[in-house]
């Protein structure tokens, strides 16, 4: 039961799962020492757990890439956070020309048809699924979930994600779904004996309805979940792979439009790999800063 809980808090914070190993390749030209070396360093942590004397923070990092006078940042989500958390993020997105957004089946959420949207995303097993699952969550831990924090109504915002068509039939066709995901996290942690929050812990602060000890007990574990969950899916998956293709593809579509200055709002597990595709197309790092996602007051701790 444990397994499960943390397996599905775990894929709520980064839009599931990427993978930080490289894809086979045909043997020969092996990069330098040297060469892995710097790689190593350049690689960037999309999400952590930073500690105060007063507080335990879940952060997401903003990235900023630039290219031939654009300008792209690239802001990790956590599908449920404090509402402050949002509230940056909601006036943080104004100074974009274009904001590109995730969400499967989200190309009618500035439309009139947003109830069908709903409606058929209801009637989806998957998402309905996830819908429920970060609603309790949210209830559970005292945070709101994205969907209420953000506003989507904004003329800046662009959807950069597949249909829910898309990704129901690229899923199948590969033979992908997120149970299927979820329960291979699962074995792998048990496999590993990985080391998860204390299920004491847990029984208290569930029994005491204590949502801050409730947090505590989970938020190392997350904090390294996109990590956790890069090992899973892969860069040729669907729920990684194939949606950073269509996100980047808008953003292409943005740029020759002569947009140049464009925010990606995307799950930070989404990050690494999309790092490397936006670095192959020749953007360079230029800026890293930290967002409080969840700020947790320490006077419950022990």
């Amino acid at each position: 039961m444990k397994l499960k809980l943390i397996t599905l808090l775990a894929l709520s914070l980064g839009s599931v799962a990427t993978n930080a190993q490289a894809p086979a390749t045909a043997p020969a030209k092996e990069p330098a020492q040297a060469e892995k070396k710097a790689q190593a360093e350049e690689r960037t942590d999309f999400l952590r757990v930073s500690e105060t004397e007063a507080s335990t923070l879940l952060q997401t990092g903003v990235t900023r890439y630039e290219k031939d006078g654009v300008i792209v940042d690239l802001l990790g989500a956590v599908h449920i956070a404090d509402k402050a958390y949002y509230d940056q993020l909601n006036k943080a997105f104004t100074q974009y020309d274009s904001l590109l957004f995730e969400m499967v089946g989200g190309e009618a959420m500035q439309q009139e048809e947003k109830k069908q949207m709903e409606a058929k995303k209801k009637k989806d097993a998957q998402m309905g699924f996830l819908g429920k699952m970060y609603q309790i969550m949210a209830d559970r831990l005292d945070l709101v979930g994205q969907k209420d924090g953000i506003d989507y109504s904004k003329d800046n915002f662009v959807h950069a994600d597949l249909t829910l068509k898309e990704f129901n039939d690229m899923q199948k066709a590969k033979g992908e779904s997120l149970l299927q995901l979820a329960l291979k996290n699962a074995q792998n942690q048990a496999k590993a004996k990985a080391k998860g929050p204390d299920t004491m812990a847990l029984l208290k602060a569930l029994m005491k309805n204590d949502s801050d000890a409730l947090k505590l007990a989970i938020v190392h574990t997350l904090g390294a979940g996109d990590d956790q969950v890069m090992a899973l899916a892969g860069k040729d998956s669907v729920i990684i792979g194939d949606r950073n293709v269509k996100c980047l593809e808008v953003m292409d579509a943005e740029i020759a439009k002569g947009k140049k200055k464009l925010g990606i709002f995307y799950g930070a597990a989404h990050f690494p790999d999309m790092e490397e595709r936006m670095l192959k197309q020749g953007f360079k790092k230029t800026k890293h800063i930290w967002l409080n996602a969840w700020d947790i007051k320490n006077k419950v701790k022990k």
